[in-house]
């Protein structure tokens, strides 16, 4: 599971306009719509074309709770582009993101300072460039370890540095042990 990657899409998901469909037959309509067959769609959800079949005429109504999970996963990873695209570019430009977590957070400093690990829990709002960063890592593909190491450096300009007003000579932040992780554009 990713934890970074499911929580911008979390985020970018309550812009929507509209419910994402939540019945099998609706789903499979829908994905047959997008990939323009049941072949596609077959292939991808890995069934037979005529079980797609089956439930876009409603024959079939229940699925798995694997297929089930799957089905609902590629509805949601393509309900409402345009919707997704405007959130993505508002929050990359103008809005910026907010981050709530409650994880083991750390710095690396001169000596003398206190900088173990320790729990905390943040509510940050960050800046649009750390949005667009951290959305365009996630676009390219980025594993869940570099969406961390975005959020860190985020989290030590705008919580421990309040962008360049304190703890000028703070090296990096440690941004482990997470517990709670969501965001909210």
């Amino acid at each position: 599971m990713s934890m970074f990657g499911d929580g911008l899409d979390a985020a970018v998901q309550k812009a929507f306009t509209r419910p994402a469909p939540k019945n099998a037959g609706p789903q499979m309509r829908y994905l047959v719509k997008q990939l323009k067959g049941t072949k596609a769609v077959a292939q991808m959800l890995r069934i037979s074309q005529r079980t797609v079949e089956r439930y876009v005429k409603d024959q079939i109504k229940k699925p798995r709770p694997d297929l089930a999970a799957r089905l609902e996963a590629e509805v949601k990873k393509r309900w409402q582009p345009q919707i997704r695209a405007q959130a993505r570019q508002k929050a990359a430009t103008t809005g910026g993101i907010v981050i709530d977590t409650r994880a083991r957070i750390g710095y690396t400093a001169p000596i003398g300072t206190t900088d173990e690990d320790r729990l905390r829990h943040l509510t940050v709002a960050l800046p649009p460039q750390y949005a667009a960063r951290l959305f365009d890592a996630q676009e390219q593909g980025a594993s869940d370890q570099q969406l961390q190491q975005i959020a860190a450096e985020a989290l030590k300009e705008v919580y421990f540095q309040d962008n360049g007003r304190r703890a000028g000579q703070l090296e990096s932040v440690r941004f482990t042990g997470i517990e709670h992780l969501e965001f909210d554009l």
